[in-house]
C-alpha cells in the first residue's frame, strides 16, 4: 500500500472536475480530510465557521435532490454565504448562454461554483470564463468525482485499504457517470473492479478502464466484497431505442434480492441513488443491515464539506 499522506501534504488542486485530475494521493488526502468533518457532523452543533467569508453559487441545470441539498447543506454547516441558482427562473429559459449567465454571476464576486449540467464538459468550460473555484456535481454521463469519493469513503468505514478489495458495480454502465468516477478512483486506490448488467447497457471498450465485465449477476455477488447497484438512467436513453425487454425482466437477471443475501453472506450493498425498489433490488434488500445506502448520505455531506474546505484554500477546521 502507497503511504498515506501526512499533514504536510500539499493539496494543489483549485478545481474538483473529475478524479481523473486527481493522484491516489490527492484522494487518499481529500478522504483523510472527510474524516474530522463526519466528527463534526456527529457534535451537538454541527458547524464550523470555515466559509464564513466566502460565497459559493449552487448551479444546477440538471434536477437534483440528493446532490444539491447535500452541497447546500455542507456549505451551511461551514458558515458560506449560499446561492440556489434554479434554471426554471432564470434568464436561461429566455435565451441566456450559459457563457454570460456564468459571467453575470461570477461579476457578483463569488468564490466558488458548484455545477451540475447535462453537457459533458461544462465544468473545464466555466474554469476558463471566470476565476471562482470550480466543482463538478455531474456533467452528463462523464464524471461524478464527489459522489464516487464519498462512496470510497463508506467503503473504507469498513475497509480502511480498499487495495485488493473486490467491488462491483451493477446496472446500467453506459449512462451512469457515477461509474466511470468510481472506477477511475477505486483503480487508483488499489481496487479491483467488475462491472455487470445486460450487455446493452456497456460501453464499447470498458475494459480499457482497468476493469473486468460479467454478465453473471450470481457470479459477481459471489465474488464482491461490495455490490454497488445503479439506477436505470431511461432520462439518458436515446427516445424510442430499447435497451432491454422490461423493467420486471431486469430485475429478474441483475436485482439483487434477499435470496442474494441468504446464498451469499458476505457482501455488502451500497447504491448512489435514488434506489427504484423492485428494480435494481428488493426493498427488504435497500432495508437489511447489509446494507450502507443510509450511510452514503451522510457521509455525503461530510465529503463535500471536506472538498470546499480544501478547495477555499483552507489550513485549518
Amino acid at each position: 500500500m502507497a503511504e498515506q499522506p501526512k499533514n504536510s501534504y500539499k493539496f494543489s488542486h483549485k478545481h474538483l472536475l473529475g478524479l481523473a485530475d486527481y493522484t491516489a494521493d490527492d484522494i487518499r488526502y481529500v478522504l483523510e480530510q472527510a474524516k474530522n468533518f463526519r466528527e463534526i457532523l456527529d457534535r451537538p452543533v454541527p458547524k464550523v465557521p470555515t466559509l464564513r467569508d466566502k460565497t459559493i453559487v449552487n448551479l444546477f441545470y440538471e434536477n437534483s435532490t440528493r446532490t444539491r441539498l447535500s452541497f447546500e447543506l455542507a456549505q451551511k454547516r461551514m458558515g458560506a454565504d449560499v446561492v440556489n441558482f434554479s434554471t426554471s427562473s432564470s434568464s436561461v429559459k429566455k435565451g441566456e448562454s450559459l457563457k454570460d449567465t456564468i459571467q453575470n454571476i461570477s461579476s457578483m464576486k463569488i468564490d466558488m461554483v458548484v455545477v451540475r449540467h447535462e453537457s459533458p464538459g461544462v465544468p473545464h468550460f466555466l474554469t476558463r470564463v471566470v476565476d471562482a473555484a470550480i466543482i463538478n456535481a455531474g456533467d452528463g454521463a462523464h464524471e461524478h468525482p464527489t459522489q464516487a469519493l464519498l462512496d470510497m469513503f463508506t467503503m473504507q468505514q469498513l475497509y480502511p485499504d480498499l487495495a485488493g478489495k473486490n467491488i462491483a458495480i451493477i446496472g446500467d454502465i453506459s449512462h451512469s457517470r457515477v461509474v466511470r468516477s468510481n472506477i477511475i478512483g477505486l483503480r487508483k486506490l488499489g481496487a479491483n473492479v467488475v462491472v455487470c448488467g445486460p450487455k446493452t447497457f456497456m460501453p464499447v471498450n470498458v475494459e480499457s478502464l482497468g476493469v473486468d465485465v460479467s454478465y453473471d449477476l450470481e457470479e459477481t455477488l459471489g465474488w464482491c466484497d461490495i455490490a454497488m447497484a445503479l439506477r436505470i438512467q431511461l432520462e439518458r436513453q436515446d427516445e424510442g431505442t430499447e435497451l432491454f425487454p422490461s423493467i420486471r425482466e431486469y430485475h429478474q437477471k441483475f436485482g439483487i434480492t434477499r435470496k442474494h443475501l441468504e446464498k451469499y453472506p458476505n457482501f455488502t450493498v451500497m447504491h448512489p441513488g435514488p434506489v427504484n425498489r423492485g428494480v435494481e433490488m428488493e426493498s427488504e434488500v435497500a432495508d437489511s443491515d447489509r446494507s450502507i445506502i443510509l450511510s452514503q448520505v451522510t457521509n455525503g455531506v461530510a465529503v463535500r464539506m471536506a472538498i470546499l474546505y480544501l478547495l477555499s484554500g483552507g489550513t485549518r477546521i
